[in-house]
């Protein structure tokens, strides 16, 4: 049976296969929805591989902060680190999710071959997503428009990654091989 499991900031990771939602988070100072709860409702219903799925947030339960900045910091790291996939979806809006942080992170993961990249065409600013969706051609990156296609595009990567090592970044042999 097919399930899907969130674990949020902070959190332990767990072994198996598993899609971190990067991109911009809303800040509380300029309160937006997170787009967040529609990938992870996005990749339930595709999710039809064999056990759990894991879905890794870089959002806090219950909203609450890291005490560091650090900690929230390297369990991000290693949270996409340990990613069968990285899904980043980036609805652009400077005034609201600038994504500053998205756009280093999007570096460091586009030639992974791991990373997918969505970037809806309706955004506030989908002029500043142009040099993201130019790199992760480069790099041969999946590149979405809509949320359900970077959700299956993310799936699609789980299929042919399988499952990593929670906190080295090693792929595991597991049954997705």
């Amino acid at each position: 049976m097919s399930t899907v499991e969130l674990v949020m900031a902070r959190e332990p990771v767990p072994a198996g296969p598993s899609v971190f939602l990067a991109g911009p988070t809303p800040d509380k100072r300029t309160p937006v929805p997170s787009w967040r709860p529609a990938a992870l409702a996005a990749l339930t219903a595709q999710w039809t591989g064999p056990g759990t799925l894991t879905v890794l947030t870089p959002e806090s339960r219950n909203g609450a902060r890291a005490d560091r900045y650090e900690d929230q910091v390297d369990w991000e790291t290693n949270a996409r680190a340990a990613a069968s996939a990285i899904m980043f979806w980036i609805p652009r809006d400077v005034a609201t999710m600038p994504g500053f942080t998205t756009n280093v992170e999007w570096g460091l993961d586009a030639p992974s071959g791991r990373a997918v990249l969505g970037c809806p065409p309706d955004c506030a600013n989908p002029e500043r997503n142009r040099y993201l969706i130019y790199v992760a051609r480069r790099f041969n990156a999946p590149v979405c428009e809509t949320l359900d296609g970077t959700a299956a595009a993310a799936l699609t990567l789980v299929e042919q990654h399988g499952a990593r090592e929670p906190g080295t970044g090693i792929r595991m042999l597991d049954a997705l091989e």
